[in-house]
């Protein structure tokens, strides 16, 4: 399938696209090359959430990238930013060096690289890498949204854009499906769910871990993904991109507007992806 995206379809600042889909391609070396070698050095944070010699070494290689923009940078491993001084930026990066840290360390191959440009704490561009299938999610505003699989071993990015396939993909199977946290099911979660079979009939339950089940809904495979549990703003933005992009929504369970970015508080409120 081709994208026919236009010579010049990426006007809007294209050479951020190409750096964030840089960026997150090069973490993805340098996430593989630990995660091959099993030695993951894990430590807890205050939050009780893990940290491998992986993440810090993926938000190295990113942030390499995206300071050569002079946009500011929000990185879940990054040093804490007040809202005092984020408060009044216009545009921002977002990312996520591994989302699913957990995920890297049981080594079943569901973690991502995030990277998201928030414009007006709205996402203006979104990079999902999934290292281990070789996976890439990208989006911008103006282009829409694509998937392609990308060799590590020789990539140029012009050329991924002219293989990616625009999405939502189509879909065989029409059953409604449901994605769901493989680690943050959620009493709440499972509520929902039944809703839907009452709604549908049969539903198809798919467990997922980190943004994947974001990308999923993106790619038509799911119907929805409700998120009753914490999230972060970095755990969702690249995927908000990718998914809004594609024409589907993220809304906030508690505003029932599109999520915004950039808040106060860095923590979001319950969203469905629909």
């Amino acid at each position: 399938m081709n994208t026919n995206i236009p010579d010049n379809g990426i006007t809007e600042s294209p050479n951020h696209l190409f750096t964030a889909i840089t960026a997150a391609l090069e973490a993805g070396k340098a996430i593989l090359e630990i995660y091959h070698s099993g030695e993951f050095d894990v430590e807890i944070k205050g939050d009780n959430s893990p940290l491998t010699k992986a993440d810090t070494a993926s938000h190295n290689v990113i942030m390499s990238y995206l300071t050569k923009t002079n946009i500011p940078i929000l990185s879940e491993e990054g040093r804490d930013i007040s809202h005092q001084e984020r408060k009044d930026w216009k545009q921002l990066w977002i990312v996520d060096p591994i989302d699913g840290t957990k995920e890297f360390i049981k080594r079943n191959g569901e973690f991502t690289v995030n990277i998201a440009l928030i414009e007006n704490q709205m996402p203006l561009i979104g990079v999902i890498f999934v290292p281990v299938t070789g996976e890439l999610y990208f989006s911008s505003k103006e282009i829409g949204a694509f998937k392609v699989n990308v060799n590590l071993e020789d990539f140029d990015v012009e050329s991924l854009l002219s293989k990616a396939n625009k999405l939502p993909l189509q879909r065989e199977d029409k059953t409604f499906t449901v994605v769901a946290s493989r680690s943050h099911m959620s009493a709440e979660t499972e509520s929902y769910v039944q809703q839907m079979r009452d709604i549908h009939g049969e539903v198809h339950l798919i467990s997922k871990g980190s943004s994947l089940k974001l990308c999923m809904v993106a790619e038509g495979t799911a119907n929805c993904y409700p998120r009753f549990a914490p999230t972060m703003e970095w755990d969702t933005a690249a995927g908000q991109a990718i998914c809004e992009h594609a024409g589907f929504e993220v809304i906030d369970w508690s505003t029932k507007e599109n999520m915004l970015y950039n808040r106060k508080e860095l923590l979001n409120n319950w969203f469905l992806v629909k």
